[in-house]
């Protein structure tokens, strides 16, 4: 038993040792230097990527009340800084719309477009979405 338990405590003694924190990678002691970091002045938000695919027409650049004229109440609402996400349901499909200000101060535009199944979230071709979602 006395055997066994030898290298029991030589594994306790060397795993407590690395625990302790001694000496390593930054634990030297004196002082820390300290360097100023410059933060950039704000430059105004690069211009938002547009998404061009047919059968988007009239999604692609629509506000937000002529995209609940088309398709209804939006079930979601999400805010995020100046940008803002819509999503629209209906049996066949999901659409998320993001919508960014083409520029500071403006109100925001759709510039991209994702289409999933309501059922397993796959996704689908978002203009069969968007026609889908309009003749409900």
């Amino acid at each position: 038993m006395t055997g066994k338990l030898i290298p029991l405590a030589s594994l306790t003694i060397l795993l407590s040792a690395c625990a302790s924190g001694g000496a390593g990678p930054g634990s030297a002691k004196g002082p820390v230097a300290r360097v100023p970091v410059r933060v950039p002045a704000s430059a105004p938000p690069p211009r938002p990527r547009v998404l061009a695919a047919p059968g988007l027409d009239g999604v692609i650049g629509a506000r937000i009340p002529e995209l609940i004229d088309q398709f209804g109440p939006a079930r979601l609402e999400v805010w995020e800084g100046d940008a803002r996400k819509l999503q629209f349901t209906g049996s066949a499909c999901v659409l998320d719309i993001y919508l960014y200000p083409p520029a500071p101060g403006r109100e925001p535009e759709a510039t991209y477009v994702e289409a999933r199944r309501a059922s397993d979230g796959q996704d689908v071709d978002r203009a069969a979405c968007v026609a889908a979602l309009r003749g409900r």
